[in-house]
């Protein structure tokens, strides 16, 4: 192997050889495709753009018989896992926290695994070149499933919170690594195709989660959720330490001068990301909910998030030796656009998977569990849209307009809801949400292409974590902006509408905190708080419509890149 020089930001190859250059892997070509450098999964050394002729050979065998779909197949139990998840504990956060009374902090059973996802979410992919991707995976299985351990043998809401943290570190990896995955093993026009195939097991999660969580809960108790995806961690984590494809490293000794693994972890960079994304997420789960968007620790959160991120990229710009998140890719405009736009319709749907079930039980006083049924036509349009998104792309090699024309869709789901749902809604009006999840999904899929279409072959891994980051800010965001958009009108116009009433502020204040008490009102005063909460709904949806009609401004200014078979 030649010697490398190596300079801060990156490493210069000398002495190449054309011969090898020919074979080299591009961002576009399978790493299973004849002729190509396949990826070491035990361990990556510094981007070199070179490699020898032995090497690429012996990859080439130790691959041979191995197809994408056995290799993705052995990802999807860690898929299904995880965004079952997040519906568990959904369905099972007010048992948990009324047993520790502790109700009032039953929000951070979720908040806190979020969190933790997004911290981690960033770094992973860098993580994984450095380390290699079948390690970083195995790693975030053992950190998901000790979490779970903790929750199911904690004795107090703190030792339940620090467990989701834990399992939310290994969400991270378990999530982002699939994507990054797929881009090693297929070409990238084909890389939507297969990520579809994983959102539907994504989606299967998701749909199983609550129900199961429910149900474990009512007979063995809540303890049980965490603890019984015990036996499907550890087959996860026995198939993948056998299974996936390990590629040995060279034997020949390190480069004179080539850094260590160690060596390679930005830190500083870590540490100031991390409570950057911190201090925001901190700023956007009190402000509004636990104390008004202008209180000190709120506004302090802000600040701080604010300076903690110039701290980080003056950083990565002038001292990084090999930056956790290069700051220059941010700034790469088709990059940009894709975070962006991913942020919007995430902040869009979500907001829109928090008004639905409210709107229902205001307005038809429904239970929870027919409440929560109405999203279902939203998820199952999500995964129809990343299906035909993943077919269109691999079919034409086109995205631009896929996503122009997705972010509109999406858009008249949210007008349709403004200017038809009044409050007497039938089934056929409650499919409305269908364009909202059916565009998202495209979006999702298409956003993943166009993020790494233009990107170099060592970056995807990176702007895939920053992708599948910006979405979870987007959550976030969309479920704050969404509440208290709605909060805030909802109070206004109950303060207007209930000044003609006795006990009016009482009232006020009982159907806010109690959405189930509006069926025992009287006849005239039911009128018009669901008047208001009808119209609170639509000020949200607007957030909305406003999110997804932005997102397609953003995606004309996308530039597609040819994408090859």
């Amino acid at each position: 192997m030649a010697d490398h020089d190596i300079e801060r930001g990156g490493v210069n190859p000398t002495n190449s050889d054309p011969a090898i250059d020919s074979i080299q892997a591009s961002e576009e070509t399978s790493l299973l495709s004849e002729n190509t450098k396949k990826l070491d999964y035990e361990a990556t050394e510094v981007s070199t753009g070179e490699s020898s002729l032995a090497d690429d050979e012996a990859s080439q065998e130790a691959s041979e018989g191995r197809s994408p779909f056995g290799i993705i197949s052995l990802l999807l139990i860690g898929v299904l896992i995880a965004h079952a998840d997040s519906m568990l504990v959904l369905a099972t956060y007010g048992t948990i926290a009324s047993e520790f009374n502790a109700l009032k902090e039953a929000s951070w059973l979720t908040t806190s695994f979020s969190l933790a996802v997004c911290v981690l979410q960033p770094i992973t992919g860098k993580l994984s070149d450095i380390y290699g991707r079948k390690n970083v995976l195995l790693i975030s299985y053992v950190f998901f499933a000790v979490g779970c351990i903790i929750c199911g043998i904690a004795q107090s809401m703190g030792q339940v919170i620090l467990g989701r943290v834990v399992s939310g570190f290994g969400a991270a990896g378990m999530t982002v690594l699939v994507s990054v995955i797929i881009t090693d093993l297929v070409p990238l026009i084909k890389v939507a195709s297969w990520r579809s195939f994983v959102n539907v097991v994504a989606t299967l999660g998701r749909s199983i989660g609550g129900p199961l969580g429910g149900l474990l809960t009512d007979t063995v108790g809540w303890r049980w959720s965490f603890t019984g995806q015990g036996p499907l961690l550890i087959l996860a984590i026995i198939l993948v330490a056998l299974k996936l494809p390990s590629f040995s490293p060279s034997q020949e000794e390190r480069p004179k001068g080539q850094p260590s693994k160690l060596r390679r972890i930005d830190f500083i960079g870590a540490i100031t990301l991390s409570s950057s994304i911190v201090s925001l997420l901190g700023a956007l789960s009190l402000g509004g909910v636990s104390f008004p968007w202008s209180h000190p620790l709120v506004i302090g959160f802000l600040i701080s998030s604010l300076l903690l991120g110039i701290t980080f990229a003056f950083y990565e710009l002038k001292y990084a030796f090999e930056p956790i998140f290069p700051p220059t890719l941010v700034i790469q405009r088709d990059v940009a656009s894709s975070y962006a736009i991913q942020f919007l319709q995430s902040a869009a749907q979500v907001g829109m998977m928090y008004s639905v079930p409210l709107y229902f039980k205001a307005t038809q006083f429904t239970s929870n569990t027919e409440a929560g049924a109405h999203l279902f036509p939203a998820v199952l349009g999500n995964t129809l849209g990343g299906l035909l998104a993943g077919f269109i792309i691999q079919k034409t090699g086109h995205y631009r307009a896929l996503t122009i024309l997705a972010s509109l869709i999406s858009s008249s789901s949210y007008l349709l809801l403004i200017l038809r749902w009044h409050g007497h809604t039938n089934w056929l009006e409650s499919l409305y949400i269908v364009p909202g999840g059916f565009g998202t999904g495209i979006v999702f899929s298409s956003s993943m292409i166009s993020s790494v279409a233009g990107v170099k072959k060592e970056d995807i891994a990176v702007a895939t974590g920053g992708l599948y980051l910006s979405g979870s800010i987007g959550m976030m965001v969309g479920v704050a902006a969404s509440s208290s958009v709605q909060l805030g009108t909802l109070r206004q116009l109950l303060l207007k509408g209930l000044s003609e009433f006795d006990n009016g502020k009482d009232i006020l204040e009982e159907v806010i905190s109690n959405v189930g008490s509006i069926k025992g009102l009287e006849d005239s005063v039911r009128k018009v708080v669901i008047e208001s909460y009808v119209k609170s709904l639509e000020y949200s949806h607007m957030m909305s419509l406003g999110c997804t009609l932005l997102s397609t401004l953003i995606a004309i200014s996308i530039t597609e890149k040819p994408l090859k078979r």
